[in-house]
């Protein structure tokens, strides 16, 4: 193992145990002989090549991934010309940062020149130096367990910082002084939480203390890089461990300050708990009901789907808290927040749009819904359906057994009323029976806004009786183009003036809908 030298903070020798030196050893054999293969060109280039970071801890962690990360003393430049003619594909996008990707078989590399950054309090984007030294490099990597690195093509490990040590406690610290860290990358203390958020570690006091009081050092950051390490730790295994971390530290109110906000405020169905609480444990619920891996929609509308009740808290008569139309007011904030984190526009619509709908289940009653209503539901979910059934049973925290009950057996006869009217009106497909073209031939007229008039008008009749059939849709046309003060074509008069379908159903005045 590699002896630090007297400026780097001095930590206990460590070896690997047998168990982590057959950890190593397997990554390595599972890599080889590309890793070794690797090693040698660059060694015959008079270069150094080593395996570092993440893969490295991944592999003691016995976490198995295709990535692989590589550091090099080799300028970027000579990189590209070590690798020319082995690699099956190269990208230069992070060259400018130091690093050259490439992909060999079935593994993702990234070979990044031994470096340092730091930030100018002037500027969001790092300067980064490139240096000579593999300890130098590890030295200015954000964790211990991520400064851990093994030579090529010789497999030496190098752990100059007590990484190994810090694995088998499940801790995350700084190699160095956690404010020289932090300082030198603000974006730093976000990857903390994410860690903590991903790998179950606790943060070592004096690196939550340095987050503290350096908190405002975020701004510095893009919101870009923001972001990313935001959607990391919400898809990590432990999100609510990085969330609390963020909110204690004071961080969450430079990058979410929706959340913390929620901590005083309480929920006036859950007065034992927060808001703040409540929604962590909706967003571990949700989690619950993940079929295929970690869906960060979901995360973030069960995240945020209550953000909007600090500002629409009111003290009415008799000491009950209201928080009306908390849900609209909710979802504008969400729209908001997730913009200036720069998420793309489907994210953020799917997510404001499953924080707006979260309440509507709560008019269902004990299922006095008419079809008409159920079928507003579906049509205003569309896609989001499946999500918004388990946004909205995550949100039934309550500790009362019976009402929890309850909540279940009416969202249970909901979905079950949607799967028998998908079954026999293709629900999915909700559409007027009369299309565009069709729609102007019965009335006569061209393409132009009142086509859609129209069509909006069919699509609410749709809603409200089912299918009806082509014949009924063109009386009901006809009918509403001459309420409308239409000219009805010569011929349909009586059609137009005919009564009301027997089929129709009348329509609740507010759809069932809260």
């Amino acid at each position: 193992m590699a002896v630090p030298d007297q400026n780097v903070t001095q930590q206990q020798p460590t070896q690997p145990s047998p168990r982590q030196r057959a950890a190593i050893a397997e990554l390595l054999r599972r890599v080889a002989p590309l890793a070794d293969e690797l090693g040698e060109r660059f060694r015959a280039a008079g270069h150094e090549l080593a395996l570092v970071g993440g893969p490295v801890r991944d592999a003691l962690l016995r976490r198995v991934g295709k990535d692989l990360d590589f550091t090099t003393d080799a300028p970027p430049q000579r990189v590209l010309e070590i690798i020319r003619g082995w690699a099956d594909h190269v990208w230069t996008i992070g060259i400018e940062f130091g690093t050259v990707g490439l992909r060999k078989g079935d593994h993702q590399l990234e070979i990044t020149t031994y470096r340092s950054e730091s930030y100018d309090p002037r500027s969001r984007k790092p300067q980064v130096s490139y240096g000579t030294s593999l300890l130098e490099d590890l030295r200015r990597r954000d964790f211990a367990v991520n400064a851990m690195a093994a030579r090529l093509p010789g497999h030496e490990f190098v752990d100059p910082f007590g990484g190994l040590a810090d694995l088998e406690r499940k801790v995350l610290r700084t190699p160095g002084r956690p404010e020289d860290s932090f300082s030198d990358d603000p974006l730093r203390m976000l990857r903390a939480a994410r860690f903590a958020a991903q790998l179950g570690f606790t943060v070592a006091p004096e690196v939550v203390r340095a987050m503290t009081d350096m908190a405002g050092r975020i701004e510095i950051v893009s919101a870009e890089r923001v972001r990313d390490e935001l959607s990391k730790l919400l898809c990590g295994a432990h999100p609510r461990q990085g969330l609390a971390l963020l909110v204690d530290t004071g961080l969450a109110a430079h990058v979410l300050p929706e959340l913390p906000k929620l901590r005083l405020e309480i929920d006036e169905h859950h007065r034992h708990k927060d808001v703040y609480e409540h929604s962590l444990i909706v967003l571990e619920q949700a989690i619950a009901q993940e079929e295929d891996g970690p869906d960060l929609v979901l995360r973030l509308a069960a995240l945020l789907h209550d953000i909007g009740k600090p500002k629409t808290r009111r003290f009415e008569p008799g000491g009950r808290v209201s928080f009306h139309h908390h849900e609209v007011v909710g979802a504008k904030m969400a729209r908001k927040r997730l913009t200036a984190l720069r998420y793309p526009k489907d994210v953020v619509a799917d997510v404001s749009r499953l924080v707006e709908l979260h309440l509507r289940f709560h008019g269902y009653g004990t299922g006095e819904w008419t079809d008409s209503a159920v079928r507003r539901y579906v049509r205003d979910a569309g896609h989001l359906l499946p999500r918004l059934h388990k946004l909205t049973r995550a949100d039934c925290t309550t500790r009362n057994r019976r009402k929890a009950e309850r909540l279940r057996r009416t969202y249970d006869d909901l979905e079950a009323r949607i799967e028998r009217l998908a079954a026999e009106e293709e629900l999915a497909k909700l559409r007027p029976e009369l299309d565009g073209n069709e729609i102007q031939a019965v009335l006569g007229i061209s393409p132009g806004p009142l086509v859609g008039k129209a069509y909006r008008f069919l699509l609410d009749l749709r809603l409200d009786r089912g299918v009806i059939g082509k014949e009924a849709a063109t009386r009901e046309l006809l009918r509403w183009a001459e309420a409308e003060g239409l000219p009805v074509p010569a011929g349909d008069g009586g059609a137009a003036s005919s009564g009301r379908d027997d089929a129709a159903e009348t329509r609740p005045a507010e759809d069932g809908q809260a």
